[in-house]
């Protein structure tokens, strides 16, 4: 299966070319070597990196399909499916886990209704487990979006969601 091919055919979101053009060339001059940089501006648009967008940035950068496909799944940070509004970040690394990480996790998704990796029906939220997002001290740690929340307790986590309402 090609690289092309593997990326949800489902994906039928519409594109603003125009917003993509003005990240392509406004922001980074269509310039090669901005390739990683120019896919975390089309996530943050987005807020995932759909095919039609990494198709055209192919054509519009003349980098192959391939290698950008290549770029998008070698990091992590990178999605190639539709996300939630809302990141949740679930630390599992040792300290973490030590401290009732696991849980925590198991209360998000009982609350969620998903599991690791998926996104709920209504794209308000995904679910992701790490390994380490560097608070160890505070552990267990979720992170949603950009806010840490440290030393959260299962008994915590459905009023912490609710603040993402």
């Amino acid at each position: 299966m090609s690289a092309a091919s593997s990326l949800s055919k489902n994906q039928t979101e519409d594109i603003d070319y125009l917003q993509l053009d003005r990240i392509i060339e406004d922001e980074f001059s269509s310039d090669q070597e901005n390739l990683i940089m120019i896919l975390q501006a089309i996530q943050r648009h987005f807020n995932y990196l759909p095919r039609p967008a990494l198709l055209y940035l192919s054509e519009k950068i003349g980098v192959p399909f391939s290698k950008i496909y290549g770029v998008c799944t070698f990091y992590s940070t990178f999605s190639l499916e539709p996300r939630g509004r809302n990141i949740i970040s679930i630390c599992l690394g040792t300290a973490c886990h030590v401290r009732g990480g696991e849980r925590v996790r198991e209360r998000i998704e009982e609350i969620l209704k998903i599991g690791d990796g998926q996104t709920t029906e209504d794209k308000r939220y995904t679910l992701e487990s790490v390994r380490c997002i560097g608070c160890c001290s505070l552990g267990p740690v979720v992170k949603i979006n950009e806010d840490m929340h440290g030393r959260i307790t299962s008994d915590a986590v459905k009023s912490t969601l609710d603040q993402y309402e």
